[in-house]
């Protein structure tokens, strides 16, 4: 795929740019509690300004239904690029309508216009390739040229990850070319031991990429809420904690497998529990305890992963040459349950492998619970993205930026 260096050289002064930017930040009562896929998104954006380009900067945000939501407004995330960039930025209150045109027939070369959430639109999400198309074809329309910067995004078959590369000239962004070579050095002359962590609450979003790590890492360390579907599924008691009954055939499957084969699948040796979930607004102290992973008790229910897998699991990490972390160990927006998160994170750091945190609440964890984000290799901003990517599936966003 062509990059936005060759993009650069050939010269855009003058010319309408269309970033498709990821700026899916969460939202708190209308503020941006993490602003890491803005900054993520900021050096495609700002070299393309400072080279003289009308630069239009679009984006999902949340689950809207193809119609405008307030809630979900991309308007915090234009003032927040905004004050990065150091400069206004325009914003246009729809995304196709005359508010978009208006906004980028205003642009002077070198300013920015970020244009309202594409999901307002049934025709961003839409499952029908006309319906989508026409999207696309109205998109086209405020641009000369199109570069593919939301990563978080590629995985998906929407117009403008999809279609809209297709009717104009198309270039990877900085981000993009990022991620797409540190995937790369994961699926591709690998350096090992070859450590995965993998964490979060449905074991279901996982499968499939435990599935392809089966036969090409050397070791697999799971926490987070899927792990008591392991634990089930090995005969323990989990009492209250959250399962899939329904996953617990694969599981097994996958536990067997990874017996007959060289791969290490690293389980909890104990666990934190509590009899109920925390509140995760007061952050009100939940006391919980620690239990053996085969003791959890009928009334508890399992939140963290407990001191001693803290130690084994960064013991299992210490001799990694590369490793790639996806999902949380507990629920670490409580202060009480970030401990097995915390001890992940630091293991990574004490390392010396090539370390990359696969997006999502991985890469939030990371910057609430306080790490540099600079001493780790790579924190992704595409979660789902980077799991479709190592389960070998084609992304239709990157597809549509080869030539």
């Amino acid at each position: 795929m062509k990059t936005i260096d060759e993009l650069l050289a050939e010269g855009v002064d003058g010319k309408r740019v269309f970033v498709r930017a990821d700026l899916n930040v969460p939202l708190a009562d209308g503020r941006i509690t993490d602003d890491g896929r803005i900054r993520a998104v900021l050096p495609t954006v700002k070299a393309l300004a400072d080279a003289g380009a009308k630069v239009v900067v679009a984006s999902h945000l949340g689950r809207p239904k193809g119609a405008p939501d307030p809630a979900v407004s991309l308007l915090p995330a234009a003032e927040r690029l905004g004050e990065l960039l150091g400069k206004p930025v325009a914003f246009a209150e729809d995304t196709v309508g005359p508010a978009a045109h208006d906004a980028v027939d205003g642009l002077e070369p070198g300013q920015v216009a970020v244009i309202e959430n594409l999901r307002f639109n049934v025709g961003e999400t839409s499952k029908d390739d006309a319906e989508r198309g026409e999207f696309a074809d109205r998109l086209a329309a405020l641009a000369d040229v199109y570069v593919g910067d939301g990563f978080g995004a590629v995985h998906r078959k929407h117009a403008s990850v999809y279609d809209l590369p297709a009717r104009l000239p198309h270039y990877a962004g900085y981000l993009i070319a990022t991620e797409v070579g540190v995937l790369k050095k994961l699926t591709e002359d690998v350096q090992r031991p070859y450590v995965v962590v993998l964490g979060g609450a449905k074991v279901s979003d996982k499968l499939a990429v435990i599935d392809q790590l089966l036969g090409k890492a050397d070791r697999l360390l799971i926490g987070g809420g899927m792990v008591f579907t392991f634990l089930k599924a090995k005969g323990y008691e989990i009492g209250k904690s959250l399962v899939q009954e329904d996953q617990l055939p694969a599981v097994a499957e996958y536990i067997e497998r990874a017996e007959k084969t060289s791969v290490e699948l690293v389980l909890p040796v104990d666990a934190l529990v509590a009899p109920e979930f925390p509140d995760l607004k007061t952050k009100a102290p939940a006391d919980p305890t620690a239990v053996a992973a085969d003791a959890i008790p009928a009334d508890g229910m399992g939140l963290d992963i407990g001191p001693e897998t803290c130690n084994l699991y960064a013991s299992k990490l210490a001799d990694a040459a590369t490793v790639f972390w996806n999902g949380p160990m507990g629920v670490f927006e409580h202060p009480d349950y970030a401990e097995g998160t915390k001890a992940v994170a630091q293991a990574l750091l004490d390392s010396k492998a090539f370390t990359v945190v696969g997006g999502g609440d991985s890469a939030a964890a990371v910057r609430i619970l306080g790490f540099d984000e600079n001493a780790f290799g790579h924190i992704s901003t595409g979660g789902g993205a980077s799991l479709e990517y190592l389960e070998g599936k084609t992304l239709p966003g990157l597809a549509a930026l080869e030539d």
